[in-house]
Parts: C-alpha cells; structure tokens; sequence
C-alpha cells in the first residue's frame, strides 16, 4: 500500500515506527485546515505562521516521544494543539484576556471593530456592548465559551465540537441555552440594544 492511501492513524504507527516520509503525508494532507483556522482566529499571516510551526513541532515531540494516544483522532489532536497555543498567544499579546478567570475584565467586543459614524452612535453602540458584555459574563463557561467561538471567532459548530471535545448536538445546545439566557437576561435587565 502506498503512504498516501493509508489512513491517518496508519500513517502515525509507521512514522512512529521510523518511516519518517510518512509525516510528511499528514502534513501535506492537513496543513491547509490546520493553517487556515490558525490564520482565521489571529488574522495575521507571521503569527499563524509561528503558531503552525510551534504546532506541528509540538505533534512531532510527542509522537517521537511516545506519548500520542489520540488513536483515529490526529486532526482533531493537532487542532486542539493548535487552539491552545493560540490562546497562549492571545495570553501574552494580553489582546484577549481569558474569561475563565474572574479576576480579569474580558471584554468580548474589543475583539470587534465598531465602524465609523458619529460620536453620539458610537457612544451609545459601545455602551449597548458594554452591556451585553457584562450579561454575557452571567452565563455558564460553556455557553460563553460556544458564543464566543461561533459569533466573534466565526467558527463552524462542526469545529467548536472538536475543539471542546464534544458533539456537535452538545455544541448546538449550548448555543442555544447561551442565546435563551442572553434574551432573558436582557429582558431581565430591561436593556435598549443599538443597532
């Protein structure tokens, strides 16, 4: 059987096992999704750049160290690689303060370009920001966290659901739940949104 028809996880035993070019497959078979989902989350070409070396360097260590034991999940293994040494970067960029932690202010719509117009929309949009910021504190982390990945990080639900490690149907639902719970806070709270 040639390298290219084996599957994923033959093409990781026979690299274990020293057919270097076998890593060289995987690459080329997953370095395009890897790549652009690094790129979509930092929007800058050097960065995902760095973060894709550092991941792949990070795969080969732990493969050649013996320690894989992802067995028929690489993709979603590197991707999950990925995502944390991107949030990593985000720690030290200090450009997306982590929201699991209650003693920083994440504001969410930093994240979010608020377009030109006059001084009084602005003022009014940034407070309505504001405002939905601080309801969307008072959810659950998973919820925060599928809001966050769906709406401001544009990822699909089918990649939420393999970088949260769970299925998609449980993805969906805490979507679902984040934006309930958004609309009864909200009402709760009496909030006026700007458009």
């Amino acid at each position: 059987m040639r390298y290219e028809q084996m599957d994923d996880q033959q093409l990781v035993t026979a690299y274990i096992q020293g057919k270097e070019y076998c890593f060289e497959v995987l690459l080329t078979r997953h370095k395009a999704k890897v790549y652009s989902y690094i790129y979509q989350m930092v929007k800058d070409t050097v960065i995902s750049e760095d973060i894709f070396q550092d991941t792949f360097i990070k795969v080969i260590r732990t493969l050649k160290g013996g320690k894989y034991t992802e067995e028929g999940k690489f993709l979603p293994w590197v991707m999950r690689i990925a995502h944390n040494l991107i949030i990593d970067h985000f720690r030290k960029a200090k450009k997306m303060p982590m929201y699991d932690s209650p003693n920083e202010d994440f504001d969410i719509f930093k994240l979010i370009k608020i377009p030109d117009t006059n001084a009084e929309d602005r003022m009014m949009k940034e407070q309505s920001y504001k405002n939905i910021n601080r309801l969307i504190e008072k959810l659950p982390k998973e919820q925060k966290e599928v809001l966050y990945m769906r709406h401001f990080a544009d990822m699909s639900f089918n990649e939420i659901a393999e970088q949260t490690n769970v299925s998609i149907n449980t993805a969906l639902g805490r979507m679902r739940y984040a934006l309930i719970n958004l609309r009864k806070l909200i009402e709760k709270h009496q909030l006026q949104l700007v458009d």
